[in-house]
């Protein structure tokens, strides 16, 4: 009878230790999440930085996966429309159960994911083009939870660059014509407040709201001004509209614009030849093989050169992403939240883009050892409020209608930038 009852509390406990230890296996594949414009007015970026992720996932998946599992990239399109982004996320998180997402493109749509979504659910939202400083207000505020990322800088660091290439270009009066977004909104007070504070002045602004016919209204306001040169803050489909309509209302050809038209579907609407004075902004990367490596699979997969915004910051955004994952004890979103800086630990071993480097990240990893992700945008680091620092270069557009980078600016003379102007 002893015996009889000592197998039954063994047996007992064994039954009882299935479910943990069921538990404790990871659910395969991993889902990880992605928000990004396949249609509508960003279709001509949001349609390569979506390859961006896929790349990623797959160096990530031809190295083995995450804790053995393959990732499965859930991908929504949102048609650059905020409402359809925010019923992308509800999708994700509700249905499909995702820990993390990588987007969304527009600040507009990356705000109330960061302070409802996100935070409620949490889920990390991870995006490569979101620049808007509200996000980082809502991280200091603890209104995101720490579950917010972004891989590429805020407003400030393309406004006040921007007015300094307006400087070094001669240009004194400038008019600015800006989308009524988030992102314009910010972007163009950065840039008034640099502009002014290097000696240059704001002649006329005029804001715009999207996704409309025409513009002349808003371009004869600009045009007021009696300006030396033009800043136009807007995305392909519009950029292109205000363009055209800007150059035949008469208006010099002495033109600034945002990474955002970094496209070719606007230098084809608008005609090379229309753009040869035009200078661009864009983020660089820090050169370096890491960078490299990254351009020579790049052209290697889609035989042109990753010449659009995006492209690297999204890349890094899903690679930290997965790293994390692969660092966190189980793949939750708070768990991959923790183990964010973990992947970019200063001291760690260097480990760079593709499937090699991920394999190598994992293997350290499963050593217990410290890795430092330096990625297809350089080196990392994300500051308290999930935001990162970067040099800074300028396009321009060749007589064949190729974009053709110019000079940059490195992170240390953008750090002495923002002093100049902030004091």
């Amino acid at each position: 009878m002893k015996f009889v009852f000592r197998a039954f509390t063994l047996t007992a406990l064994l039954l009882l230790a299935l479910p943990m230890a069921a538990n404790a296996q990871q659910t395969c594949p991993i889902k990880l999440g992605g928000i990004l414009p396949i249609t509508g007015s960003l279709a001509s970026i949001g349609k390569p930085i979506s390859d961006a992720a896929q790349m990623a996932v797959d160096d990530i998946n031809k190295a083995g996966g995450i804790k053995g599992c393959q990732v499965e990239f859930i991908l929504r399109d949102d048609q650059t429309q905020t409402p359809v982004a925010l019923d992308a996320a509800k999708f994700l998180i509700e249905v499909q159960r995702v820990p993390a997402i990588i987007g969304p493109v527009p600040s507009a749509a990356a705000i109330p994911m960061a302070s409802t979504f996100a935070v409620q659910s949490k889920v990390v939202l991870s995006t490569c083009c979101a620049t808007s400083p509200t996000l980082t207000t809502l991280a200091q505020e603890g209104k995101s939870g720490g579950y917010f990322f972004r891989t590429l800088p805020t407003t400030k660091t393309q406004a006040y660059s921007l007015a300094r290439i307006a400087i070094e270009a001669g240009y004194r009066r400038t008019s600015v014509v800006w989308a009524n977004n988030d992102n314009g909104r910010f972007t163009f007070s950065d840039f008034q407040k640099a502009f002014e504070k290097l000696g240059g002045k704001v002649a006329a602004d005029a804001s715009f709201n999207e996704n409309q016919p025409s513009y002349r209204a808003e371009v004869q306001k600009a045009l007021g001004g009696n300006p030396d040169s033009v800043l136009f803050i807007a995305f392909p489909q519009d950029g292109a509209t205000v363009v055209r309509e800007w150059l035949q209302l008469g208006g010099t050809q002495n033109m600034l614009v945002i990474n955002g038209l970094r496209s070719e579907e606007f230098i084809k609407a608008v005609g090379p030849r229309f753009l040869q004075k035009m200078i661009g902004y864009d983020v660089a990367q820090v050169k370096g093989p890491s960078v490299d490596a990254f351009n020579a699979a790049w052209n290697t997969k889609f035989g042109r050169a990753p010449a659009t915004p995006g492209l690297h910051s999204t890349y890094d955004s899903v690679m930290v992403v997965a790293l994390a994952m692969q660092l966190a004890k189980e793949v939750n979103g708070t768990e991959i939240r923790d183990n964010m800086r973990k992947a970019l630990t200063l001291n760690g071993e260097v480990v760079f883009p593709g499937s090699d480097g991920f394999k190598k990240a994992s293997d350290l990893i499963k050593a217990g050892k410290a890795i430092r992700y330096v990625g297809a945008t350089g080196p990392l680091q994300y500051d308290q409020y999930g935001d990162v620092s970067a040099p800074t270069m300028q396009w321009k557009i060749d007589a064949d209608g190729k974009i053709v980078e110019g000079g940059t600016r490195t992170l240390d003379q953008v750090q002495e930038l923002f002093k100049q102007v902030d004091g």
